[in-house]
């Protein structure tokens, strides 16, 4: 019997050994560390990622969608030539506003006094442009009654009696008005990347608004550096197809969605998705919320509003697109992390395994080796702090 025992020993000692290398530790710190570390590391250089999940989508996008106004463009619209339709005696003169100062006056002063009346209950950027231009002008505004407006197509307001419509092509001529003698004149400005509103005054065509946005500085070389590493880059936006193209050649996109309703922003996302595509959406806008939460990865301009924010994966505290480039690489660096310490942890425990079941290994060396593996993940994941994005802090 004490000799059945003694045989019995050895093969416990075994037994213990092996559960004790066989313990998962590594591998239940291999993924949520890197994670860790990851997502840190993002914060610090303004990139705000909710969840793991999210981080791990990033590393598979392979379509970028971005707004227009605030993403690729800083959000700043200003008016830069005013037109006064004169439905007689013809079009006169285009007002161009250089720094502040116009030049002209008389019927394109009234049409934006009124334009920028009509607009004073709306929170678009476009008609904050018109109102900021009025003040610019010293223009006094009146008050604007029974206001409604169309997201998408533009606005409808009573000043001093007169009825105005504010807004796109399509909103106009929806109202009846006809727009034909002025086509070439609206079609020239769409051209060189404007947005264009007209306004009709009580059924008739008054005249036309250009508004224009300036290119983010880091716009065309974050796009370049998308499509680089392999990234469709798509660009999408309510305005005219014209502009869009205009303003999408600036940055080098090929792809353009145009007169994109907000409501239909959402729609387009979950196209792109059922093409297989993995879509990370980035905007700023409240309009933008519903696509950002269709996306695989929302990702919400710091500088934008906070429903926006709230919809969002991610958000680029910086402000500009180059921020989704670091953010992809993060995301890739992290996975790469996670790869190794799961590699490293399986291969631990496959290697010793049988060396702990022939007993080679006692439960005292078992234990340090599992020490060991843990320590050893834990210490490759923090050489993930020696990340740091190609460009900004």
């Amino acid at each position: 019997m004490t000799a059945f025992f003694a045989g019995l020993t050895p093969a416990f000692v075994s037994a213990v050994a092996v559960l004790v290398i066989a313990c998962p530790c590594a591998l239940g710190l291999a993924t949520p560390t890197a994670v860790m570390v990851g997502t840190g590391k993002g914060a610090e250089h303004g990139i705000l990622i909710k969840g793991a999940e999210h981080l791990q989508a990033m590393r598979e996008v392979d379509t970028v969608v971005l707004d227009k106004t605030g993403t690729i463009t800083k959000g700043e619209p200003q008016v830069t030539d005013v037109t006064a339709f004169n439905t007689i005696q013809g079009s006169l003169p285009v007002v161009k506003v250089n720094r502040g100062r116009q030049i002209g006056g008389g019927a394109e002063e009234e049409l934006i006094r009124l334009m920028a009346s009509a607009e004073q209950a709306s929170e678009h950027p476009l008609g904050q442009a018109l109102i900021k231009e009025a003040k610019k002008r010293n223009l006094p505004l009146s008050e604007a009654r029974d206001y409604s407006a169309v997201p998408g197509h533009g606005i409808r307001a009573e000043v001093e009696g007169k009825v105005v419509y504010v807004g796109s092509k399509q909103w106009i001529e929806r109202q009846q008005v006809d727009i034909s003698a002025h086509v070439g004149q609206i079609e020239a400005l769409e051209k060189e990347g404007k947005s264009i509103l007209l306004a009709a005054i009580d059924g008739q065509l008054a005249g036309c608004a250009a508004v224009a946005d300036t290119v983010k500085e880091t716009s065309a070389q974050a796009v370049h550096e998308l499509q680089a590493m392999g990234i469709e880059v798509v660009m999408m936006t309510g305005d005219n197809r014209r502009t869009a193209e205009a303003i999408a050649a600036k940055v080098g996109i090929e792809h353009v969605l145009a007169e994109v309703l907000p409501e239909r922003k959402a729609d387009e996302v979950a196209n792109l998705k059922r093409q297989k595509q993995k879509v990370a959406m980035v905007g700023d806008g409240i309009n933008d919320a519903p696509a950002l939460a269709t996306a695989d990865v929302g990702i919400a301009i710091g500088t934008g509003t906070d429903v926006a924010i709230e919809a969002a994966d991610i958000t680029l505290m910086r402000g500009d697109l180059l921020s989704i480039v670091d953010s992809i690489q993060l995301s890739r660096a992290t996975m790469r992390k996670i790869k190794q310490n799961l590699g490293w942890a399986f291969i631990y425990n496959v290697a010793l395994i049988p060396v702990a079941a022939v007993g080679l290994l006692s439960p005292i060396l078992a234990g340090a080796a599992m020490a060991m593996s843990s320590v050893s993940v834990v210490a490759n994941t923090l050489l993930l702090n020696r990340w740091r994005p190609r460009h900004g802090s």
